[in-house]
């Protein structure tokens, strides 16, 4: 072998660092070749999640490095090839303690989400010789979990959106249209149509919760990248992507009216309450999130959607558009794969309009 040979070397961009810049995995001749290798290198570049999940992953994958040890007799990279990891899955389905299964399906699809994320990670950086391992893999269906039956529709969405839209114009106006027949019904000096409107907007083109919104800091977005980190129950700090559009009527609330109000509060943040409003505090409450959804709910003619509704939506887009639960663990914040892995399951409408279009 020559020395440029031997010096070969191959960078690959895996996440900006603390600072903001580029990590590189640096390949060279004669580092191990490992899948205990490529699994440090990727809880230490690829994994942002809190601690507790890094657990949860590492132990999962364990599991897998501690089988393919034991059916292969190394751990070599080049040996991870679909049939193992098919035998990895047959594995973790027939073993018993007691007669009795040791993991449930549920169980078992936590594991494999995560072995698929990693093997999709490692196949990217360098690809396996008979493709990625672990692709072709089917999860286990389970319960119901979470409600998805409930996430927005996109005809929904674009109806809340249009409502959201109409609040500029016609928002908080006065309701007694007896009185005011012959005149422009006057606006309640305490509505915030651009909050409101922007609120609406944030929830729907990111995915976070109710308690997240409140959470909110000016100084928690990054106008370019169009992202928006905010602390989460539990304390953790998650970072959410918005669209343009989103990011957009964020932007006109800020220039256009929350100055206004942050002249009294003199608060961090985000989203505030009216000044008129002493008595609430500077913080919208969850409570409130609530009330500008429904009323823009009504006008909008969208029955039975909640806030939550639209993070269940983001899960449903993410998964349509990329096929990547993955994505959808890193947008939503989920802590646990098996949580976004159930936007992958088909609703009973789907289903229904599969039928009726044979």
């Amino acid at each position: 072998m020559t020395g440029k040979r031997a010096r070969e070397t191959s960078h690959i961009v895996a996440r900006k660092n603390m600072s903001g810049e580029k990590a590189l995995i640096r390949i060279e001749a004669g580092l191990p070749d490992t899948v205990l290798w490529w699994l440090e290198q990727y809880f230490r570049f690829e994994v942002t999640t809190g601690e507790s999940s890094r657990k949860v992953q590492r132990r999962d994958l364990q599991l897998f490095l501690d089988f393919m040890t034991e059916q292969e007799n190394t751990d070599e990279r080049v040996r991870w090839s679909p049939r193992l990891s098919k035998s990895f899955h047959d594995y973790l389905r027939r073993t018993k303690i007691e007669g009795e299964r040791r993991w449930n399906d549920r169980t078992i699809n936590r594991v494999m989400s995560h072995l698929k994320t990693f093997a999709k990670w490692v196949h990217r950086i360098r690809p396996f010789p008979l493709g990625d391992p672990v692709a072709k893999i089917k999860l286990q269906p389970v319960g119901v979990g979470l409600e998805i039956e409930r996430a927005l529709t996109p005809a929904e969405r674009r109806k809340m959106l249009d409502a959201a839209d109409l609040l500029l114009e016609t928002g908080g106006r006065s309701r007694d249209r007896s009185r005011y027949r012959n005149s422009e019904r006057p606006v309640n000096k305490s509505y915030r149509p651009f909050r409101n409107r922007a609120i609406v907007y944030a929830l729907i083109e990111t995915g976070m919760r109710r308690a997240a919104i409140t959470n909110l800091n000016l100084s928690d977005i990054n106008w370019k990248r169009r992202e928006l980190t905010v602390t989460e129950k539990g304390g953790a700090t998650h970072t959410y992507s918005i669209s343009w559009e989103g990011l957009d009527a964020i932007r006109v609330y800020v220039e256009d009216e929350r100055e206004t109000d942050a002249a009294h509060w003199k608060s961090p943040a985000l989203f505030l309450t009216a000044y008129m409003n002493p008595r609430a505090g500077e913080r919208l409450s969850p409570r409130t999130i609530n009330v500008v959804w429904n009323e823009i709910s009504r006008t909008a003619g969208v029955e039975g959607r909640t806030p939550h509704s639209a993070r269940h939506a983001m899960g449903k887009h993410i998964i349509e558009r990329t096929g990547n639960i993955a994505a959808v663990q890193r947008q939503l914040g989920h802590k646990n794969a098996v949580y976004s892995m159930q936007y992958a399951r088909i609703t009973s409408d789907e289903i229904r309009d599969v039928i009726d279009n044979r």
